[in-house]
């Protein structure tokens, strides 16, 4: 089992994930206490979409085309994970946006770089790439619950002089480090990632082989991205593309405000969660995934492509609703977490599956690519930008943030794009599928 081709995919998907879940969850919270503007979080932050945007033009190209995804991946992860360890130790603008840039640059092509190596070797996608797609969840869980030990005041637990570990633990969750300590301690959270990174970039020599592709003939030959960009003239195509940018804007509202939502004081409007349990309950949503993944083959089958993407795309809204609604409810804040499972699977992880049913072998990771523009690129191009101006100059006055009209943004927005999903997305009865388990759109 653990030499099988499953096994080393879903051990790729935890390294892979893993890395992104180390660093994002606390960094909105994190550029503010380094005294970055926020413009410049804007900046740093927007380093991953504009690598995204980049990465559909450049690398997912020589990822089809020109080199083995395996070595493409090896050599990101390398220098990628080289960039995000050296963020664990700048505090300075400058180089921290250098670093993060170039680690972006390298790593976020390798999301749908990934994802072509899982569906090359895999039998039948539908029903295995929600089982290999879940390493990435237990990867993103792995990577969060440790630092609830990181943000751990050691003096004070070792001045207790505790007895056992069962006193240790007792004695580590309530002694959390506060202020200025626990924001320096955050830097681990690069430093991890960079660790991460590396092992990963070890590991893919020990993935299955994934050559080039040429250019199918047939298809007008070409560079992979402009036959990807080619497929936007199906209705159902381009359709799907605006509403992932759309559920992209949202996901990445979450990801903006949801950390900064549970830290804040409840006398400043948000929850008083201690900054060590953040993370660990915002990973609450990747465990619930898990069982999504589990159950995605069977849904997609039981309610078809457009229902299943509709569902992921409401549980944004419900989650939002429950934000500015019920603010003072922490636990039913925290339950709501497990939407997150449904929100990713549903849309995104369908959308991958989708993307590798409907088009060209030759194209896929371009076609990856062409969504990822718009699930890590654009989408999360505008959130970056106007998230931090929204939470720190619109709907924050004297310290007192008015999250119900922060959260009513991506409320309406999300079901709006459900909406549209359900009236204008109608894709056609696939074409007999190719090798490699996909097939073209039907003309």
């Amino acid at each position: 089992m653990n030499s099988s081709p499953r096994f080393k995919l879903f051990l790729m998907m935890v390294l892979q994930f893993f890395i992104w879940g180390a660093w994002l969850p606390l960094i909105f919270g994190y550029l503010p206490s380094l005294g970055f503007t926020s413009g410049q979080q804007s900046l740093i932050l927007n380093a991953f979409p504009v690598a995204s945007i980049i990465g559909m033009f450049f690398s997912n190209e020589f990822a089809d085309r020109k080199f083995a995804a395996e070595k493409f991946l090896a050599f990101s992860h390398l220098v990628g994970g080289l960039a995000i360890l050296g963020c664990g130790f700048t505090r300075e603008f400058g180089p921290f946006f250098a670093l993060m840039l170039i680690h972006c640059l390298l790593y976020v092509p390798t999301i749908s770089i990934t994802n072509s190596i899982a569906f090359a070797n895999m039998k039948d996608p539908a029903n295995e790439f929600g089982l290999i797609r879940m390493g990435g969840t237990i990867g993103w869980i792995l990577a969060a619950w440790p630092f609830t030990f990181i943000f751990v005041d050691w003096a004070a637990v070792n001045a207790a002089n505790p007895a056992g570990f069962v006193e240790w633990i007792g004695k580590a969750l309530e002694n959390p480090l506060s202020g200025e300590a626990a924001k320096a301690a955050t830097k681990w959270t690069f430093i991890v990632a960079g660790i991460a990174s590396l092992v990963l970039a070890g590991f893919s020599f020990l993935l299955p082989h994934t050559p080039p592709k040429k250019a199918d003939p047939a298809g007008g030959g070409g560079a992979a991205w402009m036959q990807a960009m080619k497929l936007l003239k199906h209705p159902f195509v381009l359709v799907l593309w605006l509403v992932t940018f759309v559920d992209s804007f949202v996901h990445n509202c979450y990801f903006n405000w949801t950390g900064v939502f549970l830290g804040t004081p409840v006398a400043g409007g948000g929850v008083g969660v201690e900054a060590r349990w953040i993370a660990p309950i915002m990973s609450i949503g990747q465990v619930a995934e898990i069982f999504t993944m589990f159950v995605l083959g069977i849904t997609l089958k039981k309610l078809g492509w457009r229902i299943t993407m509709i569902v992921g795309i409401l549980g944004h809204a419900v989650r939002f609703a429950v934000y500015a609604f019920v603010p003072d409810s922490a636990g039913l804040i925290i339950l709501i977490q497990v939407l997150h499972g449904i929100c990713y699977a549903f849309f995104f992880a369908t959308v991958y599956i989708f993307v590798d049913a409907y088009f060209p072998k030759d194209i896929r990771s371009s076609a990856q690519g062409l969504f990822n523009l718009q699930i890590l690129g654009v989408g999360a191009l505008v959130a970056n930008s106007i998230c931090p101006y929204l939470i720190q100059d619109v709907y924050t006055v004297d310290k007192v943030t008015n999250f119900k009209g922060l959260f009513m943004v991506p409320l309406i927005t999300s079901a709006l794009a459900a909406v549209a999903l359900a009236i204008f997305f109608h894709p056609p009865k696939q074409v007999a599928a190719t090798t490699g388990g996909g097939s073209a759109p039907a003309h």
